[in-house]
């Protein structure tokens, strides 16, 4: 018995030093763990970030599909309203690579009338392609699939479909540290597939903010592509970043103007 009493006052005092050190350190600051919850529904989460949803929460409205992130269960994969932005862009200018050869340079260049008020465009465009980001049922990240885009056929993600059914890829990309795979941050990954045929023609997205958690669900905030852009190993190219993945959707705004 007497030969473990002095190492285990020994270790005790260590621990007694150890921690009183910490608390003077001044650097040292609990944050303690972030609250993903918030106190309101979907729609009231996005109204309440006007810097970064004030488009969004426009063309929600506009899609006819504020009662559904507001009532309703759902997960909504939101895009930014730099999406939107580099979506439409600008006439003729030159100087940002985001806004050029964009939908209004597309209809200028087609001799049809530009996008002048989100309104130009039909409910029914909006809400077509505003629903490829809304899922039914609450998920947040620890419920999906790991996914590998460099390595699908082992780590494939999950087929899922949307609101309006149709079908995307969803999975966590488990990141590597220091060349190790696998052993890093874990981040949500998105993917479009506009033929279910071939699953392997897809748009990818990277998700910036995960885990957000209105009383309706949850909402998964989509990161913007700049540059080389990556997910795990896999480069996100710039067709993620459209509005409803790809540019099938200014397709339909042209026909339609």
């Amino acid at each position: 018995m007497i030969r473990y009493t002095k190492p285990a006052l020994f270790l005790t005092a260590l621990l007694i030093m150890f921690l009183a050190a910490c608390k003077n350190d001044d650097y040292y600051v609990d944050g303690g763990k972030a609250n993903p919850s918030f106190n309101g529904n979907i729609m009231q989460y996005l109204e309440s970030n006007p810097a970064k949803f004030d488009t969004i929460v426009q063309i929600v409205k506009l899609a006819g599909l504020e009662e559904v992130l507001s009532k309703e269960e759902v997960t909504f994969f939101a895009p930014t309203d730099e999406v939107i932005r580099r979506t439409i862009g600008t006439v003729n200018r030159t100087l940002n690579d985001s806004q050029k050869n964009k939908l209004n340079q597309k209809l200028f260049d087609a001799g049809r009338d530009t996008i002048q008020q989100f309104s130009d465009i039909p409910q029914n465009i909006w809400r077509k392609y505003l629903t490829r980001y809304i899922f039914k049922g609450k998920h947040v990240l620890k419920d999906y699939p790991q996914i590998d885009y460099g390595l699908k056929e082992l780590y494939p993600g999950g087929f899922y479909y949307t609101y309006a059914n149709e079908l995307a890829n969803i999975g966590v990309v488990y990141n590597a540290v220091n060349n190790v795979r696998y052993t890093g941050y874990r981040q949500l990954g998105i993917s479009f597939i506009p033929d279910p045929s071939n699953p392997e023609t897809y748009f990818a997205a990277a998700v910036a903010t995960s885990d957000v958690q209105p009383t309706n669900g949850a909402v998964h905030v989509l990161a913007i592509a700049n540059g080389a852009t990556r997910i795990g190993e896999a480069e996100i190219s710039e067709a993620g970043d459209l509005f409803g993945f790809g540019t099938e959707f200014w397709t339909d705004v042209i026909y339609n103007r």
